[in-house]
């Protein structure tokens, strides 16, 4: 299957879509981004992809068009998803069994206890709300196409480079990833 990240449809890889979300959620610190973005790569596989959504690309909620921390700084979230890999293992909870998870933070905080401790981290580095999501290749293709929904690539995927270029700083936060089993049945056999 074709990387749904490559084909760029709604996905802002440009320097002044990440310049205004640097802005909106780090209050301009570069410093932050680069911690927030270094412990988010530690933490992930060579296979998986980040993005972000929602008020802090936009700059305004999809809901009512209220600006980015209308309600006073550090008040709005940053909406992290995790694509493709085997992220999706974590999550205990779905918006569609084994595919698409809810998003872990404050209305799903158990939806993924592994990942506890980065989303605590990401918090403070933000020093606002983190949500965690995770999704296939297959729905955020599905995404792409159907919602036109602006999202900031963070993380590339980093299939083919050297495993020790992967390999995670020795503090890191480090999810893990439970052995495979069979997926959820999403209908009759």
């Amino acid at each position: 299957m074709t990387d749904p990240l490559s084909t760029r449809g709604p996905a802002l890889t440009d320097a002044e879509s990440c310049d205004r979300f640097i802005e909106r959620v780090f209050g301009g610190d570069r410093r932050k981004f680069d911690a927030f973005v270094e412990t988010v790569s530690a933490a992930i596989a060579p296979d998986v992809a980040v993005i972000v959504r929602g008020s802090s690309v936009t700059g305004h909620r999809a809901k009512g068009g209220q600006p980015f921390d209308a309600d006073g700084p550090g008040s709005s979230d940053v909406d992290l998803t995790f694509v493709g890999g085997d992220m999706v293992k974590l999550y205990d909870s779905f918006h569609i069994p084994g595919i698409h998870s809810v998003p872990m933070g404050e209305d799903h905080p158990d939806a993924a206890p592994s990942l506890l401790p980065l989303r605590e981290r990401l918090c403070e580095i933000a020093g606002r709300p983190v949500n965690i999501q995770a999704t296939t290749d297959l729905v955020q293709y599905v995404r792409d196409v159907t919602m036109d929904q602006p999202y900031l690539v963070l993380i590339e995927r980093r299939d083919g480079r050297p495993i020790e270029e992967d390999a995670p700083a020795p503090n890191a936060v480090r999810a893990p990833v439970p052995e495979s089993g069979p997926m959820p049945s999403l209908g009759p056999p």
